[in-house]
């Protein structure tokens, strides 16, 4: 490790399970920065139980690991959190100020890295004044996008409430765009947004990265039932609207022409609201909650992507195509990843476009073959997560030189 500059990595949440997107991409990062140009050190919160658990997979990503206890999630945490509407930062940023995070870094901070990589922008709300070294945020997401397409969907106070949350971040990433030494976001569109809209002097992107040979091709054979799931965190506000819309607008016009078409929703924490609408919908809908291997559930499917609000890149539109699984998304279920409509995937944003297409992915053994061999090629050859974690390495690396 000697004769290597140090990087420290400060991650706000605990990275396993990796079941959501974020931390699939931040934790294959950083094992693939490992043994690299940096001598890295990751600072992230863990309860005793996580640690235990999960000490096998934590050593994997980094020369050195820091572990600090995060403060109780009770209800006074809980009820300080909320606080967050009522002062000038996001409610997000503010739980990321956490008194057991700032000292944790503060310690961290007292061993000079020589550059500190902050995992989201809102982990910077954990930092104090005067960081001491050069230091960028990784972007996983443009948060203020987020919030203002929430607030352009919501209806009632909850639009007031977006808005407002979306006018504070704005000033958050304006002022984090400014004061960091650089940002990595996940695409050449959000690098542009960060150049752009918030002064960014420097941001650079990198490809979203999948395990090519763990996402093994299983693509629906020619008589494959009429099969279709979503795959995503169910706690994430996006993926949530999303699917309600294609519950209530998309799967009737699925529904009236195959019957016998099933749905699987793969990932955490459904919401109870969705799960008894489909009940009472009485409709042939799966949640499977969280699992440890989604490819059991997935393999041999179509895969739908009914998003319709969020930001940063979709890594699981890139696992589902590595596993051979036909995709029909909108526009913004794809944003940001270099896919095209009729080649890799069918596009469709309206209602019945996205059921037609649906129910083409459906009927056509042929082009669903078609569409998988071509995006499951197109992953395969360009988007491992070595390349990923390499062009992360050579943008800190970049970063770092402009700010000595």
């Amino acid at each position: 490790m000697s004769g290597k500059p140090s990087l420290l990595f400060v991650s706000p949440q605990f990275l396993f399970p990796l079941d959501a997107g974020g931390k699939i991409r931040s934790a294959n990062i950083l094992k693939n920065l490992k043994g690299g140009a940096f001598a890295t050190r990751l600072l992230m919160p863990a309860t005793s139980g996580e640690a235990a658990r999960w000490k096998g997979e934590i050593e994997t990503l980094a020369d050195a690991v820091t572990l600090y206890r995060p403060s109780p999630r009770n209800l006074l945490w809980k009820a300080r959190r909320a606080a967050g509407l009522f002062t000038h930062i996001p409610i997000s940023v503010h739980a990321d100020a956490d008194s057991a995070a700032r000292r944790a870094l503060s310690v961290a901070l007292g061993e000079k890295p020589d550059l500190v990589v902050f995992d989201y922008v809102q982990s910077l709300a954990m930092a104090p004044a005067d960081i001491g070294a050069p230091h960028l945020f990784f972007a996983h997401n443009v948060e203020t996008e987020i919030l203002e397409r929430h607030a352009k969907s919501a209806s009632g106070a909850m639009r007031r409430v977006f808005a407002h949350e979306a006018t504070k971040m704005r000033r958050f990433e304006d002022r984090a765009c400014k004061r960091a030494n650089g940002v990595i976001a996940v695409s050449e569109r959000d690098a542009g947004i960060f150049r752009d809209e918030f002064g960014a002097a420097t941001a650079l992107a990198i490809p979203t990265g999948v395990d090519a040979g763990y996402f093994r091709f299983s693509p629906p054979e020619a008589n494959a039932p009429p099969t279709l799931v979503f795959i995503g965190s169910m706690d994430w506000k996006a993926n949530q609207d999303g699917l309600f819309w294609f519950m209530d607008e998309v799967w009737p016009l699925i529904a009236a022409k195959r019957a016998d078409a099933s749905f699987t929703v793969i990932g955490k924490n459904p919401p109870r609201a969705m799960i008894e609408r489909a009940a009472a919908k009485n409709l042939t809908w799966r949640f499977t909650g969280f699992v440890d291997d989604i490819r059991e559930h997935a393999a041999g499917a179509c895969c739908v992507i009914p998003l319709r609000i969020g930001g940063g890149t979709r890594i699981k539109a890139f696992e589902a195509m590595a596993m051979g699984l036909p995709v029909v998304s909108t526009a913004l279920g794809v944003e940001g990843l270099p896919v095209t409509s009729g080649e890799h995937f069918l596009l469709a944003d309206a209602a019945r476009d996205f059921a037609d297409a649906a129910l083409r992915l459906i009927s056509e053994p042929a082009l669903r073959a078609e569409l998988a061999q071509r995006a499951r090629r197109l992953v395969e050859g360009n988007f491992s997560q070595q390349a990923a974690a390499k062009i992360f390495e050579q943008n800190c690396l970049a970063i770092l030189a402009a700010a000595r």
